[in-house]
């Protein structure tokens, strides 16, 4: 069996980052549904993650999205999250909302598009420089609706000449994520549809272009463990977008669909070093219906208990069954893991970090929700209209 007292350690190490967009306003392509108390400014979104961070303990860290996240000063901003025990963690990247970008961003049969596109790709960089952030996170809506709509090779053209042009300006110790998505919105084809593709031009790249994996971003059935074991064992995984769903979209909690999928993910995360290994773990969410912050709360804990679970796998018995080629036997060593209530190991090692052993209850009597809901009157809060 494993040692309890690594377990409990890795678990106490644990790095889950938050997105700043999660805590604002956000709902479907019809309807938004805005919530009292949501953040009005980047700092206010800082306060929140903070406070997510103190119940939790493994969330010192927040992404922000470039323009949602803009302000005059980021080296200013830096030092606020540094104030409240925050890191400002990824740069995402946003070349799909101008109108500019109908028929695509880097891919776009226009130089001039292109251009726009790349120039806002370098301001991330620059933002990267000033904050201290060590990832640039490239997710792109460039796709075709219609078959002969534009040259499919044409357009990979200009996305690795893009890629290689911001590659050349990333400094030391940056990297660059790049991710994929199976459609949406581009109906026929996306450009970069899949684990493949990102891939595929990291790999011309070099070794600071590395894949993200998107939970919610691939073909129903598709085995995302598989993916995670490839990508580790080529040391080409740089992150995870961590999230749900149930037909298509991607923005639900982590774990709400499928949470023995998130175990098993979690399973090869933990068998190929991923621990150690300098990934970045971040939620992508979006919380359209239910609270912001419980929501989040809610998220990080999901990923910890099944972290928990797969830390729990006993390797040698696993080993052992393998090798004896003994199907029953191996699978009975994973699922007495899954299968694990490991929400007493998770107490213990909050209660050891001097954190209450409930952070959603421990968030409800904070009294934190009243302030904000009190306090933030007026202004345009943070979000996205549809």
């Amino acid at each position: 069996m494993p040692d309890l007292s690594t377990v409990k350690a890795a678990l106490a190490a644990q790095h889950i980052e938050t997105p700043s967009w999660a805590y604002g306003n956000s709902g479907t392509r019809f309807k938004v549904f805005a919530q009292p108390g949501v953040p009005r400014t980047p700092q206010e979104k800082l306060d929140d993650a903070a406070r997510v961070h103190e119940h939790t303990g493994v969330a010192p860290t927040v992404a922000l999205h470039i323009p949602w996240d803009r302000v005059d000063d980021y080296a200013a901003l830096a030092a606020y999250a540094q104030e409240r025990g925050l890191g400002l963690g990824a740069i995402n990247s946003n070349v799909f909302q101008d109108d500019d970008y109908k028929l695509g961003s880097v891919a776009n049969p226009d130089p001039a598009v292109r251009r726009k596109a790349l120039g806002h790709l370098l301001e991330c960089v620059d933002i990267m420089d000033a904050t201290g952030s060590r990832d640039l996170k490239l997710w792109f809506s460039d796709g075709t609706n219609y078959p002969g709509q534009d040259d499919l090779h044409a357009r990979q053209d200009r996305f690795a000449e893009a890629l290689a042009a911001v590659y050349e300006r990333l400094g030391d110790g940056q990297r660059m994520l790049l991710e994929y998505k199976l459609f949406e919105p581009a109906f026929y084809a996306t450009d970069v549809p899949d684990w493949g593709t990102a891939y595929a031009h990291c790999l011309k790249l070099g070794p600071k272009a590395q894949v993200v994996v998107d939970t919610g971003h691939h073909a129903p059935g598709t085995n995302i463990e598989f993916i995670v074991a490839f990508l580790l064992r080529e040391e080409r995984l740089g992150g995870f977008d961590f999230n749900s769903r149930f037909y298509a979209d991607d923005d639900l909690m982590v774990g709400a669909a499928d949470p023995f999928q998130l175990f098993r993910i979690m399973y090869e995360v933990v068998r190929g070093g991923g621990l150690d290994a300098g990934i970045a773990f971040m939620l992508d969410q979006c919380h359209n219906i239910e609270p912001k912050i419980p929501a989040i709360i809610r998220s990080v804990m999901n990923v910890q208990e099944a972290t928990a679970k797969a830390l729990l796998v006993d390797a040698e018995a696993l080993k052992e069954a393998q090798l004896a080629g003994d199907v029953l036997g191996a699978n009975a060593v994973v699922m007495d893991a899954y299968n694990t209530d490991v929400r007493p190991l998770l107490a213990e090692v909050r209660t050891d970090a001097g954190l209450d052993p409930d952070p959603l209850a421990a968030y409800r009597a904070s009294g934190w929700q009243e302030h904000i809901v009190a306090d933030r009157v007026g202004g345009t809060q943070a979000g996205w209209g549809a």
